[in-house]
C-alpha cells in the first residue's frame, strides 16, 4: 500500500482511496491526485483496511470489484464512487452514487472529477458544521431567555445538558475528560435521567464527531430480530429476508452507536458485541464473511450489570469491555437544585413550539415541582411541563396545570372524626351547602 500524506499548497484537503496495484496505468493517476488530497494507493485485498483506516471522501476502483464496490456502498453510503469502465464493459447493476469513467484512463480527467466531489464534500461538510453551530446558538440563547438573571444563578450548559446541581457538575467533568476521543463509555442511570442525550453529548465532543450518531433501544426490539437490526442481514437468512440489510452498525461506521438497555441483550448478541469491540468485526446474519466497522460504543442501562455477571446472566467479559469508562446519572430527586430550572427550559421549549408566549410559574406550581418525587425523572419533568403549556391560561402555570400526584394526595382516606371534618372554601359557604 502506497500513502501520500505530504502537505502541498493548494490541496483542496480530503482524502481519495484509490483501489489497484501500482501499475503503468495508477501511479500517475495517484500523482496526479496528490496534488488535490491525502491519496492512498490500495490492493484490493487490503482495500477494506485502508477504508476503516484513512476514511477517505473519494474512492476509485476497477470494474473487475463490483462486490467490493458493493460492501464500500454498504460501510461508507455517503462516500464518491468512481469506477474505471472499459468501453465493452457493462454498466447494469450500478447506483445513482457510482460515476463511471470510460477507458483509457484519461489523467487529467480523473483528477478534475475528484477536484468537483472534493469541493462538494467538503461544501456538504461545512454546511453541517455551520448548522449545528446555529442549532448550538439558538439553543444557547433560548436557555438564557428561559431565566431571570437570579432564577439563572450558576447554570451550566454542556451540549444541551443544562444543571446546577454537584452531582451534574461531576458527571459533566468525566464527560470532558474523554473529549477529542472515542473510548468505549457505559452510561447507568434510572429511566428518564437522560442517558441518550449524555451519549449524544460524548458523541458531539468525540473524536468521530462528523460520523453518524445511531441510537437503539434494544428493550424494544424482539429477541429473535435484534441481531439482524444491529448486524444486518443477507437475503434469504431467514423468512422475510427479501433483499441484503445492512444494520445499525454499518449506518454508525465511522460515528458513535449507542446501544440503550444492553442489559437486555440475549446471550448470542452479547457474544456478537464482544467481537465487536474486540475484533472491530462484525458478521450480518447468513453470511460467513465478517465486515470491518470503526464505530465508538456507547450503552447505556437502568439495570446493574455487576449484579447480572454475579447471576450469569451477562458474560462477564463483555462488561469489563463496555465498562471501560463507566459514567453514573444521579436521578433528578438527588438534584432537587436543578428542577425548577429545567422546568422553566422546559416550559420554554413547549411554548414556543404551539406558537405561545412562554408563562411564568406561580408559586404554588413551583413549591408543587419541588415536593413531586419524580420516579420518572428528566423525562417525566418534560412530558409534565408540555402539558402544563397547553393548560395554562392568562400566561401562567398554577399548581393545577401539573398532574402531579403529591405523597399526600395518595394517603388513604382519614377515618373516626377527621373524616367528618368540614371545609369551608375561603369566599363562604350557605348552610345548605355544608
Amino acid at each position: 500500500m502506497i500513502n501520500s500524506s505530504e502537505n502541498g499548497a493548494g490541496r483542496l484537503g480530503g482524502s481519495i482511496l484509490v483501489v489497484g496495484g501500482a501499475t503503468e496505468e495508477l501511479l500517475p493517476a495517484v500523482q496526479a491526485l496528490e496534488s488535490l488530497a491525502e491519496t492512498t494507493l490500495a490492493p484490493p485485498a487490503e482495500a477494506l483496511g485502508a477504508l476503516a483506516r484513512t476514511d477517505p471522501d473519494v474512492i476509485v476502483m476497477d470494474e473487475s470489484h463490483r462486490e467490493l464496490l458493493a460492501e464500500v456502498a454498504a460501510l461508507r453510503p455517503a462516500i464518491v464512487r468512481i469506477l474505471l469502465r472499459s468501453a465493452d464493459g457493462a454498466a447494469d447493476g450500478l447506483d445513482a452514487e457510482t460515476v463511471v469513467l470510460p477507458r483509457p484512463l484519461d489523467v487529467q480527467a480523473l483528477r478534475a472529477l475528484c477536484a468537483v466531489a472534493l469541493r462538494c464534500v467538503i461544501a456538504r461538510r461545512q454546511a453541517r458544521d455551520l448548522e449545528s453551530e446555529n442549532q448550538r446558538l439558538r439553543g444557547v440563547g433560548l436557555e438564557s431567555a428561559s431565566f431571570t438573571p437570579d432564577e439563572l444563578g450558576e447554570l451550566e450548559c454542556y451540549e444541551g445538558i443544562l444543571t446546577q446541581s454537584a452531582p451534574m457538575r461531576r458527571v459533566l467533568a468525566l464527560l470532558r475528560k474523554i473529549e477529542g476521543s472515542d473510548t468505549t463509555v457505559l452510561i447507568q442511570g434510572e429511566t428518564g435521567t437522560g442517558k441518550e442525550l449524555v451519549a449524544q453529548a460524548i458523541h458531539a465532543r468525540s473524536r468521530s464527531h462528523r460520523g453518524r450518531f445511531v441510537a437503539v433501544n434494544l428493550g424494544a426490539i424482539s429477541d429473535h430480530l435484534r441481531e439482524s437490526e444491529l448486524f444486518g442481514h443477507v437475503r434469504g437468512a431467514f423468512t422475510g429476508a427479501t433483499e441484503n440489510r445492512a444494520g445499525l452498525f454499518v449506518e454508525a461506521n465511522g460515528g458513535c452507536i449507542f446501544l440503550d438497555e444492553v442489559g437486555d441483550a440475549s446471550p448470542g448478541l452479547q457474544v456478537a458485541l464482544l467481537r465487536v469491540l474486540e475484533e472491530g468485526t462484525i458478521t450480518p446474519v447468513g453470511s460467513d464473511r465478517p465486515r470491518r466497522v470503526d464505530v465508538q460504543v456507547i450503552s447505556g442501562t437502568n439495570r446493574n450489570l455487576e449484579e447480572l455477571v454475579r447471576q450469569g446472566l451477562f458474560r462477564r467479559d463483555l462488561y469489563y469491555r463496555l465498562n471501560i469508562f463507566p459514567i453514573e446519572l444521579p436521578p433528578l430527586r438527588h438534584r432537587p437544585e436543578d428542577i425548577f430550572p429545567l422546568a422553566k427550559h422546559f416550559l420554554v421549549q413547549a411554548s414556543l413550539a404551539m406558537g405561545k408566549k412562554p408563562a411564568d410559574v406561580s408559586r404554588e406550581a413551583r413549591a408543587a415541582l419541588d415536593a413531586y418525587h419524580w420516579e420518572g425523572n428528566v423525562r417525566e419533568l418534560r412530558n409534565v411541563m408540555e402539558r402544563a403549556a397547553i393548560l395554562c391560561k392568562g400566561g401562567l402555570v398554577v399548581a393545577a396545570d401539573l398532574p402531579l400526584a403529591l405523597d399526600h394526595d395518595l394517603a388513604p382516606a382519614p377515618s373516626g372524626d377527621a373524616a367528618s371534618t368540614i371545609v369551608i372554601p375561603p369566599g363562604g359557604a350557605k348552610l345548605e351547602q355544608l
